[in-house]
Parts: structure tokens; sequence; C-alpha cells
């Protein structure tokens, strides 16, 4: 009797287990009928977006190197930077309005676009209603899955993505034998042809050489016929039984039990200063290789390879937030259920993995980051060209790659640094006058423009006209630095872009009448005052945002010249600029100034909040060293309210995790996980707004990936903040988190931690070094220092 009880309990368990809900499964009981629905699948190269329709399937393929252009003149307006002190006269005089048109006038042209490759269809040849559909993303292995029935024949369809092969799988199954009948077709918005040659469905194509009015031939290429990015999609079928057929434009299988779809893509992308059409590499021959490979190997050794090499970047981290009582529901209804205000702390979990999800499957291709879609993309003229926004969007892309121990995944931020460094150079002298060192501006794209955007004279300088790019990005460099200990890389790479970026800061700065050193001509990124007079502009000198930045730029390139015990000289000009930086302004309201000056804000609840820079992803504000400035941080983003875009919420998530306030900080990732309708849905009661779509995308909206890698780098913040020095455990834990665990957070100084906590409290935590060194733990009012060599694991009992 006792033993039947026991497997009773056994199976109870077993059974509560698997029907919880997933902190690792998006699963819904429809196919997606919008892209915000969709599932999508990446291995940092290759995007797919998965619909799983029952009778015809659609999938949307990307390739994170196509896109549109070639590479860019960065002399373009050569002679921009003799305008400067115009601009400066009439700041000096404070004609604001003159300022502003003259600003026009330091603009070059606007980014190139991220491309769509194209569209695959597998359309069945049965057409029937399907029942017990059921459709999956599973995070912890990358792979999705579709399964229904139909005429009382079970289907199934696995697709996965493989870095380790370059290759698209889509596994089909019938439970009946020979009733898999299906033909599959390629298209693409792009100049394309498709046709069949020896049983392989071949699309080749071209990208277009521009997207905008903006654009200027590089003389170089005049006389080239060809130009633009080409690529190559390959589709090919491998059964077990049955026959495959074919057409001039589709490939038909007819009769099979289970058949294997192979699908490799490349395109002639060679580096960002290449002509992809003459110095590219052979699109081609790669797709055809990547296939040959592939299709040698069977479909479990392909399967073995990707999940082992994802694995062993997702597997690393692992979070727990204790009991929940939440219902198991297909993952739409869950969110909606959330946005009612209903616990679900499994489903804050899967918001946190998605993000890590999302970035180890959309960044792994050197020089080519993630850019504001990751690597999804249906449209021809995608949002804001999907193309690298520096002015916020590109860095929070990058926020949890450090702290959530996706280290490689930054890589590609940082090789893409370095191109940005080579046109900033050019950048610096022809648009600013600053013969030392590299800028770069609002917008970039694959060919790493550097220029400050506009077309050349048409754009507001509000966002156009801004030259402060490089200084954030090098502090990105500092953090792999700082979380890796990798001395050699800050040496032969990080350092002298470092330096670059600071150089360029320093000649930028100029003196104010107080002796103060300012930025001349500024603009806070894509914010506007208001004057007295009634005028509304952006141009103005000293600008917060440019100053907090610099601020940044120059402490980190400090202590990297110190860690490498290198440029003493430089080392001192830039302690010396630092001390003389115009200093913070708290305003009237209590506030900390945007401007120069204590102006109104055009928009006071704007989207931005650049000034707060300082504070995260800053480190110079903070509650314990900065008080004064915390408190006006705080006041700030009250003013500011908790109502705004995806992936504004997810900065001011973190920005609340660094003053401690783990309750308003959870207030508003709840209102990131807000439900909002897929932007093509009509509805009765549509929900909009900044919030997340179906399928857990952010909903800027459109979609816009920051979003989701802001909110999942949050969470962590909420848990562990640390600097060159100590670890703060549980800074911001809000009251609804008060049990659980995390395995594998990153700390700076090379640190990982491990904890559970209870009450609110660490009761267990482990921490371990890379490298060796030592470190301050703090919970509360506690202090523990702890120093540990190369290796070394330590339970800590505070």
């Amino acid at each position: 009797m006792i033993k039947k009880i026991f497997f009773l309990l056994l199976f109870a368990c077993y059974y509560t287990n698997i029907s919880a809900q997933s902190t690792n499964v998006l699963w819904y009981n429809q196919p997606a009928d919008f892209f915000e629905e969709s599932l999508v699948l990446g291995n940092g190269k290759l995007g797919a977006t998965v619909f799983g329709g029952a009778n015809s399937d659609k999938i949307y393929l990307n390739d994170a190197t196509l896109w549109s252009g070639e590479p860019v003149n960065a002399k373009m307006n050569p002679e921009a930077y003799k305008n400067i002190p115009a601009i400066r006269e009439a700041l000096k005089n404070e004609n604001y309005k003159l300022a502003e048109e003259l600003n026009k006038k330091i603009q070059g042209k606007n980014s190139e676009s991220y491309a769509p490759l194209g569209t695959l269809e597998i359309n069945n040849s049965e057409k029937g209603k399907a029942v017990n559909y059921h459709r999956e993303l599973d995070i912890s292995n990358a792979i999705s899955k579709v399964s229904y029935e139909m005429a009382g024949i079970k289907y199934t369809r696995e697709y996965f993505v493989s870095a380790p092969d370059q290759i698209m799988i889509i596994k089909l199954t019938s439970s009946i034998k020979g009733a898999l009948n299906f033909d599959i077709n390629s298209k693409s918005l792009l100049k394309s042809n498709v046709e069949v040659r020896n049983n392989i469905l071949v699309m080749t194509g071209t990208a277009p050489i521009h997207e905008n009015a903006g654009y200027t031939v590089l003389p170089k290429y005049l006389d080239i016929k060809e130009r633009g990015t080409k690529f190559t999609t390959l589709v090919q079928i491998k059964k077990t039984d049955g026959k495959i057929t074919n057409s001039r434009e589709s490939l038909t299988l007819k009769d099979a039990t289970e058949a294997i779809i192979y699908v490799s893509v490349a395109t002639s992308f060679n580096g960002f200063d290449k002509n992809p059409a003459t110095e590219g590499v052979d699109d081609i021959a790669i797709a055809l290789q990547n296939m040959n490979k592939a299709f040698a190997k069977p479909f479990d050794k392909l399967k073995e390879n990707h999940i082992a090499d994802y694995q062993k970047f997702y597997n690393r981290v692992d979070l727990n937030l204790g009991k929940t009582t939440a219902p198991d529901l297909p993952t739409d209804e869950r969110l909606l259920r959330y946005s009612d205000g209903k616990e679900d702390k499994n489903l804050e979990i899967l918001y946190f993995n998605y993000g890590r999800y999302l970035l180890i499957s959309s960044s792994r291709t050197l020089g080519v980051p993630a850019n504001l879609q990751g690597i999804w993309n249906p449209h021809l003229s995608p949002p804001w060209s999907s193309n690298y926004t520096m002015n916020i969007n590109l860095e929070e892309n990058y926020w949890l790659a450090e702290n959530t121990n996706l280290s490689e995944m930054h890589t590609s931020l940082l090789s893409f640094i370095k191109n940005l460094s080579v046109t900033g150079k050019v950048t610096a002298k022809t648009f600013y006058g600053v013969n030392e060192g590299w800028a770069a501006a609002h917008n970039s794209d694959i060919w790493a423009m550097t220029n400050p955007v506009g077309q050349f004279g048409k754009e507001d300088p509000m966002w156009a006209c801004w030259p402060l790019a490089g200084a954030w990005l090098s502090t990105h460099i500092w953090e792999h630095y700082t979380f890796t200990q990798d001395a050699a890389y800050l040496k032969k790479e990080g350092y002298p872009l470092m330096k670059g970026a600071a150089e360029f800061c320093l000649g930028w700065l100029v003196t104010d009448k107080n002796g103060n050193l300012i930025t001349s001509p500024s603009t806070s990124p894509e914010n506007q005052y208001k004057l007295a007079d009634g005028f509304v502009g952006a141009t103005l000198y000293g600008g917060t945002a440019d100053l907090a930045m610099i601020r940044e730029c120059f402490d980190k390139t400090i202590k990297a010249a110190k860690v490498l015990n290198t440029d003493a000289d430089f080392r001192g000009k830039l302690e010396k600029a630092l001390s003389k930086l115009y200093p913070y302004q708290i305003g009237k309201k209590g506030n900390l100034q945007e401007w120069y000056f204590d102006w109104e804000d055009n928009d006071p609840k704007h989207r931005h909040q650049s000034q707060l820079f300082g504070l995260f992803p800053g480190d110079h504000i903070t509650p314990e060293k900065t008080p004064d400035l915390a408190e006006a941080s705080r006041k700030t983003l009250e003013i500011k309210g908790d109502e705004t875009t995806g992936w504004s919420k997810g900065w001011r998530i973190n920005l609340w995790a660094r003053l401690w306030d783990g309750n308003r900080a959870y207030k508003m990732f709840r209102e990131l996980l807000r439900y909002v309708d897929p932007d093509g849905k009509k509805t009765d009661k549509p929900r909009r707004g900044g919030g997340t779509y179906p399928n857990l995308f952010d909903a800027h909206p459109p979609f816009q990936i920051d979003g989701n890698f802001g909110g999942a780098a949050a969470v962590a913040e909420m848990l562990v903040q640390s600097n060159e020095n100590e670890i703060r455990l549980l800074p911001a834990l809000p009251d609804a988190w008060e049990e659980g665990s995390v395995k594998g957070i990153c700390a700076r100084g090379g640190f990982e931690i491990e904890m559970t906590w209870n009450n609110k409290k660490p009761e267990n935590v482990i921490i371990s070094s890379k490298n060796g060194g030592k470190t301050t733990l703090i919970f509360g009012d506690k202090k523990q220092e702890i120093v540990l060599k190369k290796g070394e694991k330590r339970e800590i009992n505070f």
C-alpha cells in the first residue's frame, strides 16, 4: 500500500510538472495569421519566420547580411565641417532659430535598409479542416513544431536553423504510409529568379542599390553595371519513400511518409568595405557547399549538432521566481490573462528566457549585429529601415549580452564598432572638423555608415544631427572587458577603439562663458525644448545627454589605460577634461535637467530619457555615490510617467532598478508584457500601444526587438548589480518575487553568481571567478570581501 501511495504521489508530481505553464515553450492552438503571431528561428545569420499553416505553411526567410546599398562614400559632404563655426556663433548669441537652420548643413545621406530575402511556401495537396492543431517553439532547444490531424491522419512538422551546419531543416511526417503530398515554391520581393535544377529549387536575386532619395553614388563604382548584394536560396527534399517531381518553379513530393526539407541561404556580402557585386564572395558556391555537407548527414545528427551548439549558450542561466498558481494556457491567452493583472511568474521567466533566445538566434555574425528587428523582417521598406539606430536601440539590444552570460553574442557588436571607427575617422574630419579619433551618428547600416543623416539638409536636427554614438558604443568595449577580464582583447582591439572615441570627444568639446567644457552644437536624441517666446527647437549647446556619455566614455577609457598601464599623458588629458565638464544641473521641478538651461520640454513625457544615461547604462550616478542626482533622476522619471513605447519601457525598468526601486521596476515590467494585437488585425476592442505581441515580440509599436532585450536585461538588473569593485545582490527585488533562485548571472570583475532567496533575502550564494580576483559582496547593509583564485567557487552565507 505504501509503495502504491508513493508511486501515486510521484505520478502526481510528474503530472503537475508537465502540465504547469512552461518557462521554455511558446504554444498556440492555431496557425499564425500575422507576422506578430509567427514563431522565429535563427542561427545568427539565417532567420526563419514560421507561420505553421496546415493546408499551406508560409516561412519568411532572412539573411543578416542582405541589405540594400554598397560601401558608403564617407566623404559624401567633404566641407560640412566649415559650417560648425557659424552654428557655434549663433548659439553663443542665443540665436537658436538660426542655429537650428544652420545645423541642417551638417547632414549626409540616410542609412540603407535591411532586406527581406524571400518566402518559402509548403502547400499540401489535401485540403481539409485541421483538428487537434498544436504549434510551439521550444526555446530550450530552439526547435519549433506543428502537429494536426486531417481526415484521420496525423501530420507533424519540426523546424530548426542550425549554426554548426548553416542550414534550415524542416522534417515532415504522416501517421499513415504515403499520406505526404505537397509542393514547395519560393518567391522574393526583391529582383529574383526561381528555377529547379537537379531537383533543387534555386532562387537567386539581388538587393536594391539604394532605399532612399538621400543616397549618393560612390564615384569609383559609377562604371560598374552589376551592383548590389546577391543572394541564393537552395531547397532540397530528402525522402524515405514517395516520388519527387518538379515543374519549372516548384518541387513536388507525392505519396511519402516522411520527408526532410533542407534550406540553404547565402549572400555575396564580403565586409562593410567590399563591393558585394565585384569583390563579393560566391553566394551560389557557399549555399551549395553548405547544402551538400548537410544533405549528407542524417537528420538525427543535424538535430544533435544544433541542440548541443545552442544549449552551450542557453543552458548557462536558470531562473526560478517561486510558486505559481497560473493555469496552463496557450501563450496568447496567457499574455491576455497576465495583462488583466493576474499572476504568472512562469510567463515572466519565459519572457526573460525568450530575450536570451532571441540574442543567440540573431547575433552570431561578425560585424553584423542584431538590427531593429533582430534578423526577422518581412518588409521591402521596413519600419525605420530596420537599421542600426545608435542613439539607444542598437545599444539596448546588447544590454543583456554580458550579465546574462552571452558574451560571445556581444562580439557581433564589438566587431561592428571596429568597422565604424574606419568610416568614423573620415566623418570626424569632414562633418565635425575634428582631426583626431572617430565619430558615429544617429543611424548606421551593414556598411558601417557614420555620417549624420538627414538627406543633406532635408530632415529635422532633433533626430538627424547627433554625433555621440561613438562615445556610447565605446562603453560596450569596457563592459565586455570588465565582465570577461579579457585583457588581450582590450589591448589588441578594444582600447584603441575606446581611445579613438575619446579623442573625438576631446576635439569636439569647447569652453562655455564660465570656463566649463561643453558640446556645441548639441542635441538631446529626438527631443525638443520649448523657449519662453514659444520657439521649439533641438539645437543647443551643452546638452546633458552629450556630457553624460562623454563622462562615461572618458571614465572607462581612463580605467582601460590604467589596466593596460599605457598612455599616461593621454589619460591625464582625459582626467583634466573630466574635471572641467559642465556639471549636472537640477531644475526647478527637482528633475535632472536635459538642457543646459532649465527650459521646458516640448513633450514632458518624451520616450527618450537620454539625460539619465549616467544612471543607466552608465554607472556614475547611483543612490549611494550621488544621492542628489539619483533623486533628481527619480523625479525626472516621475514627470515622464510610466506610459511609453516598448523599448523605452525596457530602458525605464532598468533605470528604476538602478534606483533600487524593485516594485516600480516590476510594475513597468508587467506593463511591458501587456498584450498588443497584431498590427494588421481588426478587432472590436483593439489593444494597441507599447507592449508585447502574441508571439512575445516587443511592440514599439510596430515590432522592434530592443524592448525584448531591454526587458530581459532588466530582470537580471533587478537581481544582481555590479561594478568593478562590488556586487550587489537583490538590489531591486520586487515584493512579487519574494522567493526564487538564479544560476549563471554574471557580474563585473569576471564573476558568476548562483543564489536562492527567501523572504526577499539571499539564503545560499555561490560565487565563482573566471580569472581570479577580489570583490565586495553586498546585500542591504551587509558586506563581505571576497578573494578568489581562477576557477574557484565559494559558498557565501549572509
